[in-house]
């Protein structure tokens, strides 16, 4: 897949799916209305939010620039991904979305929200235990079995990967 095609499909996988689990769920649930906690409290959802932004974002152009496809299982890479913040976590997008979440429960003072982000966490790793790690290892065999067994899932190492 060209790199075009690969960020034009990573756009719009971007906006389907982080959009609408991180985006229009919360929205749906709370309308944006905030609630009324201690504002110190509140102001603490900004680090996760942005944080989860910026790792989100990030992976999505590592899968056009590395990977040559896109995190959708439609239009997947022509190369495992396991550079930038790969080589710490094999899941960054989804501990970001969980983080961007768990900051907007905060920013909003609104619990259902980190009821939601658990509830959105737990569906999205049994998507990677159970569909996302067997395709992986189908389609990248011992190259993908190296990297799984030396980078977390989950909690990010503290030093990179750096493969082999």
């Amino acid at each position: 897949m060209r790199k075009p095609v690969a960020a034009l499909g990573s756009t719009l996988f971007l906006a389907l799916a982080p959009g609408t689990v991180a985006v229009l769920v919360p929205w749906w649930l709370t309308g944006w209305r905030a609630g009324d906690w201690w504002p110190p409290v509140r102001l603490l959802g900004v680090v996760p939010s942005a944080a989860g932004a910026v790792v989100l974002l990030s992976a999505f152009t590592r899968f056009v620039r590395e990977g040559l496809g896109t995190p959708a299982p439609v239009a997947p890479t022509e190369h495992l991904v396991v550079g930038g913040l790969y080589r710490y976590v094999r899941n960054p997008m989804y501990v970001a979305v969980v983080a961007v979440i768990g900051g907007q429960a905060l920013l909003l003072a609104r619990p259902v929200l980190l009821l939601y982000g658990v509830c959105a966490g737990l569906l999205m790793a049994a998507f990677a235990k159970w569909y996302e790690e067997p395709a992986l290892g189908d389609r990248f065999g011992a190259e993908y079995e190296r990297y799984r067994n030396a980078v977390p899932g989950w909690w990010p190492r503290l030093r990179p990967w750096r493969g082999g």
